[in-house]
């Protein structure tokens, strides 16, 4: 055994060498299925260790990671490359692991991986991978066949222990790292849950010249919007449990081989449906895309060539409607399909794309405005590739963007600032087929709060590193639409787009915070500023706590940011499990609000309440994780921190290791007495703490914290702008910050001003200058 852990087996690797070294390279020629160890041949491959695994046919490669790490600290033995064969040729990686779960998030935490090669082709490859998840062993066999388009994937739980195992939700993840999502067919918009109202058994990832499908016919859970398929199970003591699927691969984004493939397995009744698709003008439409509905929700699609397409479908009764990119829809069509049968529909209405040209500027001066434009109605595309449905003012030309879009009746609503700064506009446009139309947008922007030293980041995002699609470029246009003073990137293990972002925000003249996300299985760490495009000296699979913080402050990072602190991978989570490696290490400097963990904010309140009760100076920070800019909003969470002078990324992590910060869905607020600083008084002695406060959508209520209570409690008519006052005396020394509340229940949370009473409590420690650990 390896000092981390891992057990490769050396007998496999140095026969699969010499079958190699006698076949040589996979090439188009030598066609079947071949084993490869070394660093793999697929395009942008993550697995580029000797050891590593890479399995080939004639329509798709897949590589495993034997000594290469996988992400996110999952064990080796996992798929880390995924790509399809076209023309003899491999392709770009499309996935960032794809893997079994035993519990709902990761294989996390064991003390064994065994890899073997069992079968190493010309007809078929298949590999097994063992690995234990405390008592429970776990197997993993990948099979793939010569001229197959598929991985097939069986995996067993065995649960060697005494105990039985409750509740536990298990099975195959597909996590991609480009393109689109198309989630379990019925499932759309459910993150996590039941899978009682799915039409098929699959998740899709995709794009226009590439499609992966997880088929998983176990699954009656999703999780992570259906990159997780989960069957809620128990595991009794000695027994043991198959969870079987596979992975598709195809070069087009064409979903009839998947729906097909769906009808083999499960040798459905079935019949096709095929016609022609034109404009109505009558010019064919040289690439169709015709969508089918079942029972009201999107099912799949089929992509046509030369103004015609065909499909099978399953029995049953669906609706299909034509497309294009950029073109509009046409009618839906009923479809009754019985076995056997075939059927013609024909589709000659679509319409031709439009144009508009967006400029927006600001009411008070006429400048340029960054902003983010969304269809609030109108056509928006299943499949994704067809049209985007959010955009971008562009960076060179701040204010404008030009867009193609389908023709039609829009509500468009443009934003400036976030919804923090300026109210958002309603534009209604209609577009004719071929027009090009010009819409000047003016935004009242309403507050300014760098005028004040006041500067806004969202301290957790993503460009388009492991699962994220969001290119540097795009990253930026997004955040200073939504108003941000300074970019900020946490790509997960990687620094790869530092030098892009640096580059964005000098020609722009603005900071860039660089900072990368240290990611575990037990918890995740954004670390910044952090040395520009420095590749972190640290195996986060398996370094303790005390080796990622030493590297971070190594690396310069002034800051390290406990990121979802009680997600069920979070930090304290892990630590109160007695899972995390090294346990409790104080060294951290903030928790974080994060807008994908709604729930959890109070959570983080209450454990930054006990720490300064204590007398330990953590504060706050807030962060979207976004990792797709046109299906979530940079800046919807943020951080504001007062800066005295220029504003840097140094000046501005100063400031959130001083306090001087808080955290923000919506509410600003301006203190007389600045947050994280203390103030001396006599021990009964009158002051007052007052706030000026500030909300787009209005102030409803704020609340007074006293060393984690409720001291007042106010409500508001819902004014955009109003002063509080607080007279206050104490006897011993304390704690003071704010909870606010608009009128859309968006709340603000403030770090604590320090009030020390010197004479009664004689205590060291409340001070802005550090914390006391």
């Amino acid at each position: 055994m390896t000092k981390t852990g891992r057990v490769i087996r050396t007998s496999a690797v140095s026969a699969a060498l010499a079958c190699i070294a006698a076949a040589g390279p996979w090439t188009a020629a030598t066609a079947a299925v071949q084993v490869i160890v070394g660093p793999t041949p697929i395009v942008n491959g993550d697995a580029k260790a000797a050891g590593d695994i890479t399995v080939v046919n004639e329509h798709l490669a897949f590589a495993l990671a034997v000594q290469s790490a996988a992400p996110y600290g999952v064990p080796r033995g996992a798929l880390i490359d995924l790509a399809p064969v076209t023309g003899g040729r491999i392709g770009r990686d499309r996935v960032v692991f794809a893997d079994f779960i035993p519990n709902h998030w990761s294989a996390w935490p064991n003390t064994y991986q065994h890899v073997d090669i069992v079968d190493r082709g010309p007809e078929r490859a298949v590999i097994r991978t063992t690995r234990d998840w405390g008592e429970v062993t776990i197997v993993t066999v990948y099979t793939l066949e010569s001229n197959a388009d598929r991985i097939e994937i069986r995996t067993t739980m065995i649960n060697g222990g005494s105990t039985a195992l409750t509740g536990l939700l298990s099975g195959l993840t597909l996590w991609p790292n480009s393109g689109f999502l198309f989630p379990v067919p019925g499932m759309q918009g459910v993150a996590e849950g039941k899978a009682g109202a799915a039409l098929a058994d699959r998740v899709v990832a995709y794009d226009a010249d590439w499609a992966i499908a997880l088929h998983a016919p176990y699954f009656d859970h999703v999780g992570d919007e259906s990159k997780d398929m989960y069957l809620l199970h128990t595991l009794e003591a000695g027994e043991s449990r198959v969870f079987d699927g596979w992975l598709q691969v195809n070069s087009s984004g064409d979903l009839a081989p998947v729906v097909h493939a769906e009808i083999e397995h499960g040798s459905l009744a079935s019949g096709g449906v095929h016609g022609t698709v034109r404009g109505r003008d009558g010019a064919v439409i040289e690439h169709p895309v015709v969508v089918i509905e079942k029972g009201g929700k999107p099912y799949a699609w089929v992509l046509g060539r030369a103004g015609e397409y065909e499909i099978i479908l399953p029995r049953g009764r669906y609706a299909l409607y034509a497309t294009a990119e950029n073109y509009s829809q046409s009618r839906k069509v009923a479809v009754n399909v019985s076995p056997g049968s075939t059927q013609t529909r024909d589709f000659r209405d679509l319409e031709k794309p439009a144009h508009i040209r967006f400029a927006v500027t600001d009411s008070r001066n006429g400048k340029p405005l960054d902003a983010r434009i969304v269809i609030s109605q109108g056509q928006k595309p299943v499949a994704e590739f067809l049209g985007r449905t959010t955009f971008f003012t562009e960076l060179e030309h701040k204010g404008g963007v030009d867009i193609s879009i389908a023709p039609g009746s829009y509500v468009f609503t443009v934003s400036s600032g976030g919804g923090f700064l300026g109210g958002d506009r309603r534009i209604d446009v209609r577009v004719a087929p071929g027009e090009s139309v010009a819409e000047n947008v003016v935004v009242t922007m309403l507050f300014d709060p760098a005028a004040a030293g006041w500067y806004s980041a969202d301290l957790h995002h993503h460009s388009d590193q492991a699962e994220a699609v969001t290119p540097p470029a795009d990253l930026a246009r997004s955040q200073l639409a939504a108003g941000l003073d300074l970019l900020f990137v946490s790509d997960h293990d990687s620094t790869a787009n530092h030098h892009a972002l640096q580059a964005i925000a000098d020609g722009r003249g603005i900071p860039f915070i660089a900072a990368i996300e240290l990611s575990a299985s037990w918890g995740h760490f954004n670390a910044y500023p952090w040395r520009l495009g420095q590749t972190p000296a640290v195996d986060t699979s398996v370094a303790t706590i005390d080796e990622m913080l030493a590297e971070a402050r190594r690396q310069g990072a002034s800051v390290v940011q406990v990121n979802h602190p009680f997600i069920p991978y979070g930090y304290l989570t892990s630590v109160a499990a007695g899972v995390a490696p090294g346990g409790f290490n104080p060294s951290f400097d903030l928790l974080e609000i994060n807008a994908s963990a709604p729930e959890d904010d109070q959570r983080v309140l209450h454990a930054l309440w006990d720490f300064w009760n204590a007398g330990h100076h953590y504060y706050l920070s807030a962060g979207t994780d976004t990792h797709d800019v046109w299906n979530s909003e940079s800046g919807e969470v943020r951080t504001f921190a007062h800066v005295n002078g220029a504003v840097s990324a140094a000046a501005f992590a100063e400031s959130l290791r001083a306090g001087h910060a808080y955290v923000s869905r919506g509410p600003l607020v301006f203190p007389s007495v600045m947050f994280g600083e203390q103030r001396r008084v006599r021990p009964g002695e009158s002051f007052n703490l007052g706030f000026d406060l500030k909300s787009v959508d209005g102030v409803r209520s704020v609340q007074l914290i006293g060393a984690g209570v409720v001291l007042v409690d106010r409500s508001f008519a819902g004014p955009q702008e109003t002063h509080v006052d607080f007279p206050l005396s104490t006897q011993y020394s304390t704690w003071y910050s704010l909870i606010v509340e608009d009128t859309r229940g968006h709340r603000a949370y403030t770090d604590p001003i320090w009030i020390d009473a010197v004479a009664i409590s004689g205590r060291e420690g409340y001070s802005s200058r550090g914390r006391q650990n």
